[in-house]
């Protein structure tokens, strides 16, 4: 008697095209929010090549809903472009939440600030201009976070992550953006350039590192999503 072979389980993922996405895009809460909308049309006419950096509306109706459902108070950005990002996590927090945004350019985040005062959040966020890095290493001594959300220069994820990891409380979340890197991870080749290759890195780090459990989602291109763990004494 010959065996049948049991047959494979169908994927548990759906590619997506426009369709779909508009669908997700639009069954979001806050879609057509005129703020973001207006910021995204005026972010595109800096160009494709630098409006690709902004995420998407469905990754920032997901940052708001979980800054609020973490019950965050504090966060803090590593990267803020022209503040769609900004805008979401500061919506999350409460009234007197604190976000702290770190950026290098001061002609995107002006940008940025006319659009945290379109929206009214202006009054949470505190902006900082310099090299990440370095900000990073300046922020004031037992200053913590509940919430920090990474978007800048990719060949310095790394050190992003080591330097935000501590400053970020037991329970609290890191999320890192473009971890997909343009679907290019994940081949039978190595990722090429350094943005992609750091990426590679990090990725393969976070899913083994035991001071967070994290999990890497297939939102716009790419969302990790890590939970601090208690630290070891």
């Amino acid at each position: 008697m010959k065996l049948r072979r049991p047959k494979a389980p169908p994927p548990k993922y759906i590619v997506l095209n426009e369709r779909l996405f508009r669908y997700i895009r639009d069954g979001c809460s806050g879609a057509g929010d005129e703020v973001l909308e207006s910021l995204q049309a005026e972010t595109a006419r800096l160009g494709e090549e630098t409006a690709k950096m902004q995420i998407g509306p469905d990754q920032g109706a997901f940052m708001t809903l979980l800054v609020a459902a973490v019950g965050a108070r504090s966060a803090i950005e590593v990267g803020t472009f022209t503040g769609y990002s900004s805008i979401c996590i500061a919506r999350g927090l409460p009234a007197d939440g604190r976000l702290l945004c770190l950026d290098v350019s001061d002609e995107w985040t002006s940008i940025a600030r006319r659009y945290w005062a379109r929206a009214q959040v202006e009054a949470k966020i505190e902006l900082r201009l310099g090299p990440a890095i370095e900000s990073l290493r300046k922020l004031e001594e037992g200053r913590m976070f509940d919430f920090a959300f990474i978007d800048a220069h990719k060949p310095e994820y790394g050190d992003y992550y080591e330097l935000v990891l501590p400053r970020v409380r037991v329970n609290g979340l890191i999320l890192f953006d473009n971890m997909l890197w343009g679907g290019r991870v994940g081949g039978p080749r190595p990722v090429r350039g350094a943005g992609g290759r750091a990426i590679d890195r990090v990725n393969r780090k976070l899913a083994r590192d035991r001071r967070v459990e994290s999990v890497l989602l297939s939102i716009g291109d790419g969302v990790r999503i890590c939970r601090v763990l208690a630290r070891e004494r």
